[in-house]
Parts: structure tokens; sequence; C-alpha cells
């Protein structure tokens, strides 16, 4: 019935009833304790295939003392924005950390991946600027193209070929020039074919930057991300990562030059205007790092590609096709809205966890269940998702 306290806001009712109609209405589900391999969502015990926590570093005792003593030596807020009384030692200590473990000048760190992404590109290009954007691109990297406007040209997904023919036309461009794409596709989980857009980048003058969310702790020698593991040090004007997913925390970071990132401090707008973060996620982050550039680290992201090749196998051997992912990011394509949403649906009803992803985050057509395994998995739990995955999408029809 429609809304009579807000009538102003009965449009909103009917766009949720349409959802509700078309099968992509969704409820959030409710974690009860930490994110881990078997969790409690909803009251009910699943395998959990559906987190970002790739090394399992959101319950790593490493961690959670880091931030415990965090608490009782700064308290628990920084209390205010960066510019003004929010700037701890702690905060630059882990920038400079970054930095390091990425091998440039300078770093800052963001509230989150998705401001690093939008707060840079629309501080550092204005209306008279060119950005050359893959058409896979993560929604924080569309929204700050937006925001900058500047002109925007899309080219076809991991396609060098057409990216070098937009470059071509657009050489005598009178503004700045920025190509910029997602190290590691979220949705796919394929990589960018890096070293010839930094070809296309250095020929063309554009600025070269890559959003390595999905990649930072997961490729590279000890997750330094997909600059370290294509061998593009050098080639890569700024580099964005996230602090939310294999590092177990929170945040974003951009790292590049030094005069980047102090261009940064007095002009993107979420460091300028935002509250910096709690000491305790700065010190979890930094221990996070230490442990990444440890044998320790290495030896979990080892687990962590163990596990991926385990469960990529298994898909195929359920009868799944295949997919173009590279990573620990296993789409299970469906194609049709509806039917993924029941999938997931009856999946969790068995026992495992595997949301669907629908239109707008995909294509129309296009729906899958995006599956991410981590380090801390086990191949009884692995194998067990597995069976339950083939049964239930051969029950819905969805595999023979």
């Amino acid at each position: 019935m429609p809304n009579t306290k807000w009538p102003q806001l009965a449009y909103l009712g009917a766009a949720l009833e349409e959802l509700k109609q078309q099968h992509r209405y969704f409820h959030l589900r409710v974690l009860a304790a930490e994110q881990k391999p078997v969790a409690t969502f909803d009251g009910k015990k699943v395998i959990n295939l559906s987190s970002n926590n790739y090394l399992g570093l959101t319950s790593h005792p490493k961690l959670r003392r880091a931030a415990i003593a965090a608490i009782r030596k700064y308290g628990v807020g920084a209390g205010a924005v960066r510019t003004i009384a929010g700037t701890m030692r702690i905060h630059m200590d882990l920038e400079r950390q970054i930095s390091k473990f990425k091998h440039t000048e300078a770093c800052v760190v963001f509230q989150s991946g998705f401001t690093a992404n939008a707060g840079t590109v629309a501080a550092i290009l204005g209306k008279d600027d060119l950005i050359i954007s893959d058409e896979l691109n993560h929604a924080s990297i569309i929204d700050g193209c937006r925001l900058s406007k500047a002109t925007i040209r899309v080219f076809k997904h991991k396609d060098t070929a057409d990216c070098a023919k937009i470059c071509e036309e657009t050489k005598d461009w009178p503004g700045r020039k920025l190509l910029i794409t997602d190290g590691v596709f979220s949705m796919d989980g394929d990589i960018a074919p890096l070293p010839g857009l930094c070809d296309l980048a250095e020929k063309y003058n554009c600025m070269m930057m890559v959003d390595d969310a999905h990649s930072s702790g997961v490729l590279g020698r000890n997750g330094r991300g997909t600059i370290d593991h294509l061998g593009c040090h050098g080639r890569v004007d700024i580099q964005v990562g996230t602090l939310s997913k294999a590092i177990g925390a929170m945040g974003g970071y951009v790292c590049g030059s030094r005069e980047l990132i102090e261009f940064l401090y007095h002009r993107a707008r979420p460091f300028l205007f935002s509250t910096s973060h709690p000491p305790s996620v700065t010190a979890t982050c930094q221990a996070a790092f230490s442990l990444l550039d440890s044998r320790a680290g290495a030896e979990l992201i080892s687990r962590l590609w163990e596990n991926t090749r385990y469960f990529q196998k298994g898909l195929l051997q359920q009868g799944f096709p295949a997919s173009a992912s590279e990573t620990p990011i296993s789409p299970i394509l469906v194609g049709d809205a509806a039917k993924a949403y029941e999938l997931s649906s009856e999946l969790f009803e068995a026992g495992v966890y595997a949301p669907a992803v629908g239109y707008p985050t995909v294509a129309e057509g296009k729906a899958r269940l995006r599956a991410i395994v981590t380090a801390t998995h086990t191949p009884k739990e692995l194998q067990k998702a597995l069976d339950i995955l083939g049964r239930v999408a051969r029950k819905l029809d969805i595999i023979h």
C-alpha cells in the first residue's frame, strides 16, 4: 500500500517492489561473530565463500594484539580530520610503511578504497582533461571520473588494441590524460594487461593509474600487487590499494610521488573532510603489512593459492563452465539474475554462503555467484562446499 507518512518517498517503495518482482531484492545477511571460513549468518552456520578476507587476517592474533595496544596508548579515535588535529604519528608511520612496501616515494591513507579512487581522480583532473578507462573498472573509478568532469573514453575490457585506438585518436588532446585500470577485476577475477597499458601510457603521454584492491596481499612478492607481479615498478604513476580486503581492516591508500601525495593532502576532498582512522585500525594495518612482509605472510599467500587451485579445479569437475579468473575470485556464471539469486538462496539453506551478483554490478544477462576462497579454508571445507554447489546447481538445472 502507498506510504502515507512520507508521501514524497513513495516512489522508493515502488522501486523496491519492482526489484522484488524481478527477483533482485535481497536482505542483508548478519554475521554473528568473526569473519571466518565457517561462519554464522542469520543464525545459520555456513561455509563462507563470500568474504574478501583473503588471508584470514581479520582475526589474526598479531593484529588483535596491535589493535588492543593502540587503544590503550592512544584511545579509540583520532578526533579530527587529518588537516586540523587528526594526524597522529601512527598515521605517518603507516604511510611510510606502505610506501616502502610498494616501492614508491610516498603514500596517503584514505577512509576507504572507494574514497581513495574517487577522491584521487576527481582531485588531479578537471573539465579540460581526458580519462581512458577499462569498461569493467570498479564503480569507485567510474564515480571519480564523473566527479572530475573530464571527458571519458572507455576501451573494451583488457583490449590493448582498442585502448591504443583511443590513444591515437586523442593523441593531440590539449589537456592532461589519464589511463586507468583495475589491477584485478573484482567480478571476473582476471588481471589487467598492465605492461601493454604502460607502453601506451608512455607512448601517448598519459598518467598511469592502477587500482590494486583485489591484488594487494594476493599477487606479487609477499602480496605487493599487480605492479610487482607483472614487473611494472616505476611505470605506474598512481597506485591505489585497500586496507579492507587482504589486509583485514578498513581503509584505502594511494601511493606515488611525494608531489602527488602532497597535492592530495590539499585537494582530495575525502581526505580533507573525513576524520582520520582510529588508532586501533591504523595499528592493525601496520601489523598486517609487517606480517605480509615476512615468511609467515608468504606462507599464507602460498596457502591461499593452493586453496584457489583446489577449488577452481573442483568447480570444473562438478561441471561448472570455465571462467576467466586468474585469482582467488571464482565467478560461477549463471546468466539470468532470478536464477542466480535462487541458486544463492538454496545454497545458503544447504550450508554454503555464496552471494548472487546481478545488474547493475554486472551487465544484464551476466548474473553470477562470486565465490572467494581464503588461506584459512581447509580442503575438507572446500570439498564439502563443492559437493553442495554441484548438487544444488544440478537440482536447479544450471549444470548437468
